[in-house]
């Protein structure tokens, strides 16, 4: 199949862009240019998908058998690419997000469960919407957080981050908190077996490792994974509410029981995480984290000491 993957050359579109070369596509990347293609001799075509009358002049010559929309955050993101190649497609893969999700007491989410209007993710609904109603035969990913080499959001290396250093490590609340972590890998593996798959079409799958863990679990995960003793890790539990950090973050995560039911993905795409947690952090701290020298970079602890001043 001739495919086109918005983005392909950070995290997610860099391991799906292997994954569709090597099982035999014709694929070609649509961005800004900014980072060479993750393989050699690729085609790239180079604009800003957020100016419509760019995606009209750069692709409307173009045919393509499938689309892979890895980076449209809100529906005017994907909309002029909808509209230029409806009734053209035998596929598109919309990279959607679990975050949709309204906060439930009734967990884990699955793909049927209330969305939040006011999540910040409400515009990747909104587009799940605008594909269905345009027709197109649409299918959409809702990970939960992922993980793994070149993650470019400071989520396990927030962690490795402190354990590296000895460090204590706030985490709000009392530590019990409920989520979960999905392998990029994992996920490329699962979109490319969405790729034309006729029961995928117009369906919704929520994508992520098979277990869940807590915010202390994840931790002394993190640790074994940079081969130190969970045990020795110094956990400092907070109240988030009695700080005001303005718009910085002083944990990755959010502060709430945040994890997805990924049956219907294993059932219906024939697909099986092949990382656990442990090996996943693993790969990501052996292969990107020490592989980048972040363990050896200086690291801004300037929100941690201040939780640790009122809490100790």
């Amino acid at each position: 199949m001739r495919i086109l993957i918005m983005g392909g050359t950070r995290f997610i579109g860099v391991y799906l862009t292997k994954i569709l070369v090597e099982n035999g596509h014709d694929v070609v990347l649509f961005n800004r240019g900014n980072k060479p293609a993750p393989v050699e001799g690729i085609r790239q075509i180079h604009g800003d998908r957020k100016d419509a009358a760019q995606i009209k002049e750069k692709l409307a010559d173009e045919s393509f058998d499938a689309i892979f929309d890895n980076n449209g955050r809100e529906c005017s993101d994907t909309q002029p690419l909808a509209d230029l190649f409806a009734g053209k497609l035998k596929h598109f893969i919309y990279m959607s997000s679990a975050g949709v999700y309204l906060k439930s007491d009734r967990m884990p989410h699955v793909e049927g469960d209330e969305v939040d209007p006011k999540s910040r993710h409400k515009g990747k609904f909104e587009t799940e919407t605008y594909l269905k109603e345009r027709g197109l035969p649409f299918s959409a990913i809702r990970p939960t957080y992922i993980y793994g080499p070149q993650n470019y959001n400071p989520l396990e290396a927030w962690f490795f981050d402190r354990i590296v250093r000895d460090r204590p490590i706030p985490i709000p609340g009392n530590g019990a908190h409920i989520t979960q972590l999905g392998h990029v890998k994992d996920l490329a593996r699962a979109m490319a077996a969405i790729l034309g798959n006729s029961e995928a079409i117009g369906q919704i799958y929520n994508v992520s490792g098979d277990r869940f863990v807590t915010f202390d679990g994840l931790a002394r995960a993190c640790a074994i994974a940079a081969g130190k003793s969970p045990d020795t890790l110094d956990l400092v539990h907070y109240d988030p509410k009695q700080f005001d950090f303005g718009k910085r973050k002083a944990f990755p995560l959010r502060v709430q029981h945040f994890f997805a039911d990924i049956h219907k993905a294993k059932s219906e795409l024939n697909w099986q995480p092949e990382y656990d947690l442990i090996s996943g952090l693993k790969d990501s701290f052996t292969n990107d984290y020490l592989a980048s020298g972040s363990d050896r970079a200086e690291v801004d602890f300037s929100l941690d000491d201040q939780i640790l001043k009122a809490v100790r």
